[in-house]
């Protein structure tokens, strides 16, 4: 199993904030040959619909030195994730959760914003300091 990102807790207490519900930490599948572990699923009961919203949430900071190897390296994993989940819990939607200062620097390039657009990217940009969500991207 990998190692919990930085961010890890923080995201966590951001959802809970919102009224989701952590079903797990990590999330783990068995696809394929393949186990995999993304790092958080969530649920959240919509009284409007009476069911309950189900994600699957990646959490990244891009701290290391080079961003655009840490975001291919995010792209292959978002892919193989959202595949995965495509067989084993359809109903569970792929959130990519990010640093509001990692959206607003690296994310706003062009490049990003057209890679994010072409292969339908959710995000989740949160403050580290508030332990906050403060925007969800579909």
């Amino acid at each position: 199993m990998a190692a919990k990102d930085l961010f890890h807790q923080t995201v966590k207490l951001a959802l809970e904030k919102e009224g989701w519900s952590i079903t797990d930490d990590p999330l783990y599948i068995n696809f394929a040959e393949v186990e995999l572990y993304i790092d958080l699923g969530a649920e959240k009961l919509l009284a409007a619909e009476k069911n309950n919203q189900k994600i699957a949430v990646e959490i990244k900071t891009f701290l290391y030195p080079s961003a655009i190897s840490e975001f291919h390296k995010v792209m292959g994993q978002f892919i193989n994730y959202r595949f995965a989940l495509k067989s084993e819990d359809p109903d569970r939607v792929l959130y990519l959760a990010i640093p509001r200062e990692i959206y607003e620097s690296f994310f706003a390039r062009r490049f990003v914003r057209l890679i994010i657009q072409e292969y339908a990217l959710k995000l989740i940009i949160f403050d580290s300091d508030k332990e906050e969500i403060v925007q969800w991207q579909n």
